[in-house]
């Protein structure tokens, strides 16, 4: 049989169920090694087939697509790409465990290379991901020496935290941790297509102490606020007459990037800006956006923590960044709060 791994599609429509199958098994990587036409037929083909990666579409009857999920994660885990139209119902697939989610009208709708490069792409790094749901959770008995009232005199003045593929689910681990008195402004860049970056931060904003928002134009850095870098463009750090630091968002970076927005853009633009008073964390993802802009982050001063590789869902963007010497610490997602608060000491 060609292919090296076997995936289940998943949909209720025996015309996608053909057309998804048919762009799959275009690729030398994969083989359709079953089709099931809803949630239910999908939980017993998982048992029978073994399928390396499963492509999940939400809207089904009997059992939709989050409850399958829900069901697979506890019974027979699995790395489970969502065929997605819709961002509220993503970031929930991402809670259950999903590892990565194509919009699903792009990818029926438009087969350049470009989408199907991408489609592909992602199929091949959920075959080999860390499932969310199996990654170890340790609890953590906070470190009593680091409290609210020690962090007045931080050494350092902006968190910046960069990631991708796992980024949500590993996000929420940290954000949710801050308290409401935390007093530096948080960037955040998080790898997304367009329109999928405000449902995210109105969903950390409703879990988190600390006001979480999708940046804009010309706002000012405020203590205390987590800003999502939108999606489809990039995001800058300038500071303007008054000396106060600002968002900047533009439409081209004025460099060679894959990614909008890119860590390395918003890095670049900061790093200068911040030098030694600047903490950049970087997680899960794949690819290497960040190498760029942690080497001039560690030229100017500052400090850079990564997540090991144990808790990644993709060991990439921290891996090298771990591989140049560039990264001050690794730690585990579950300790890299603690690792943060010691950090801004």
């Amino acid at each position: 049989m060609d292919g090296k791994y076997g995936v289940l599609v998943v949909d209720d429509s025996a015309f996608m169920r053909k057309t998804i199958s048919t762009l799959i098994e275009a690729s030398p990587d994969f083989f359709v090694i079953g089709k099931a036409r809803n949630g239910l037929d999908a939980i017993e083909k998982v048992k029978q087939l073994k399928p390396s990666i499963v492509t999940l579409d939400i809207e089904m009857p009997e059992l939709d697509g989050l409850q399958t999920l829900g069901r697979l994660m506890n019974e027979n885990p699995v790395p489970v790409v969502m065929l997605s139209n819709g961002a509220d119902s993503t970031l929930e697939a991402f809670e259950l465990g999903a590892v990565d989610f194509v919009i699903k009208e792009v990818l029926v709708n438009n087969t350049s290379s470009e989408v199907l490069d991408d489609f592909y792409q992602r199929l091949l790094v959920a075959a080999s991901a860390k499932l969310p749901v199996l990654i170890q959770k340790e609890e953590v008995v906070p470190d009593k020496k680091v409290h609210t009232e020690d962090m007045i005199e931080m050494s350092k003045e902006l968190l910046f935290i960069g990631t991708s593929t796992g980024g949500p689910s590993a996000l929420q681990t940290i954000l949710t941790k801050f308290p409401s008195d935390f007093h530096l402004p948080i960037v955040v860049v998080q790898h997304m297509p367009p329109g999928f970056t405000k449902p995210l931060a109105d969903r950390f904003d409703s879990l988190c102490q600390l006001k979480v928002k999708e940046a804009e134009h010309n706002e000012i850095l405020k203590p205390g606020t987590i800003y999502i870098a939108p999606a489809g463009l990039q995001t800058t750090i300038d500071q303007n007459e008054r000396n106060l630091y600002q968002i900047k968002l533009k439409i081209s970076a004025g460099m060679e990037t894959l990614y909008k927005p890119s860590v390395d853009v918003t890095l670049l633009s900061a790093a200068p800006l911040y030098k030694e008073r600047l903490l950049t964390v970087i997680l899960t993802g794949m690819g290497d956006d960040g190498l760029r802009g942690c080497r001039k982050v560690k030229q100017l001063g500052g400090l850079v923590l990564t997540e090991s590789k144990e808790t990644c869902v993709v060991y990439g963007m921290p891996k090298v960044i771990d591989e140049a010497g560039l990264s001050d610490e690794q730690a585990p997602l579950f300790k890299m709060y603690d690792k943060i608060r010691h950090a801004l000491l």
